[in-house]
């Protein structure tokens, strides 16, 4: 969907206009007959033939979505379904658009007690499936994907070096869904109110991530006696490209190589940062050694950063 059909649907989203504000010239939409499972099950299959694993040899599959396919059951275990991973334990994990760090965070703790185990950690998102395209500021940003790795025990040196999660609740306000939940059920009023559709507030966002973001970064370079300087590559949530320029700025990573597929893919939700990761090491981008760092920030409001060495 590039700017340019968004302009039947979305009022007033001059495409030029669209570039400008966010660097987004398109993004995916899934097919009417899809779900983020169904998104996550391409990505797994893909996950897994790179990794050389097979999907019975999965010890634990851990899904990051905010769009699953229903309240119930757990979207991993349709996922499990449909690879055949009939040994997994599932599990979905919900941290919005900050939700692929902190799945890789329950992996990264499954495979420290367990040093054998492989998890598959996938993030899917599928927006356009709440999004109020009367409203310019939000529908115009996000699409939908999915994004996998299997995560099992490496060599000493490579592999995740540290992982920093936060969460800041007094924020909730600052991006939600209303309805459909156990506070305001789905209900012929609420459908009618529009309380189904995702709402954010972009100036609070943007004010939130200039003000959490860096430092939270900042605070894990530290605590590694790093500084911004060591990184190699950042690899941000591709959330809106104007902001990432000034966070780019403001964590002192103009040195670093940042990876955006924002113009091609939009906001892909939690699946942004796997979907990048992805693309680049398609492209050759990562050596061995390279030290890469993950930041993902998203509604609740929660952050998650992930200092990774390189080591394929």
């Amino acid at each position: 969907m590039t700017n340019l059909d968004l302009t039947g649907r979305v009022p007033d989203a001059d495409p030029e206009w669209v570039a400008r504000k966010t660097l987004i010239e398109a993004r995916r939409f899934a097919a009417s007959g899809e779900a983020a499972s169904d998104l996550a099950g391409h990505a797994a299959r893909a996950a897994l033939e790179d990794a050389g694993v097979a999907a019975a040899e999965i010890d634990y599959i851990v899904v990051s979505t905010s769009t699953g396919d229903s309240p119930q059951p757990p979207t991993s275990n349709l996922v499990q379904n449909l690879i055949g991973a009939d040994r997994a334990a599932c599990l979905d994990v919900n941290a919005v658009c900050a939700g692929w760090v902190f799945a890789l965070g329950v992996a990264n703790g499954l495979v420290a007690t367990n040093p054998g185990a492989l998890v598959l950690v996938i993030a899917a998102d599928i927006y356009s499936r709440i999004l109020d395209f009367g409203d310019r500021r939000t529908a115009v940003l996000f699409g939908d994907g999915a994004g996998a790795a299997v995560v099992g025990a490496v060599p000493d040196g490579y592999g995740i070096v540290d992982l920093d999660l936060a969460s800041r609740g007094e924020a909730n306000g600052l991006i939600y869904v209303k309805g459909g939940g156990s506070r305001l059920p789905a209900t012929p009023e609420t459908v009618a109110a529009g309380d189904h559709y995702f709402r954010m507030n972009g100036r609070g966002v943007r004010d939130f991530v200039a003000a959490a973001v860096p430092p939270a970064l900042e605070k894990l370079l530290h605590r590694n006696e790093m500084k911004a300087g060591d990184v190699d590559h950042f690899v941000p949530h591709q959330a809106n490209g104007i902001m990432l320029r000034e966070l780019v700025t403001a964590a002192g990573f103009q040195n670093a190589r940042t990876h955006l597929t924002l113009e091609r893919y939009g906001n892909v939700g939690s699946a942004s940062l796997p979907v990048t990761l992805d693309d680049a090491n398609r492209a050759g981008a990562f050596r061995a050694g390279d030290l890469l760092l993950l930041a993902g920030f998203g509604g609740g409001m929660s952050m998650g950063a992930c200092l990774l060495r390189w080591g394929r």
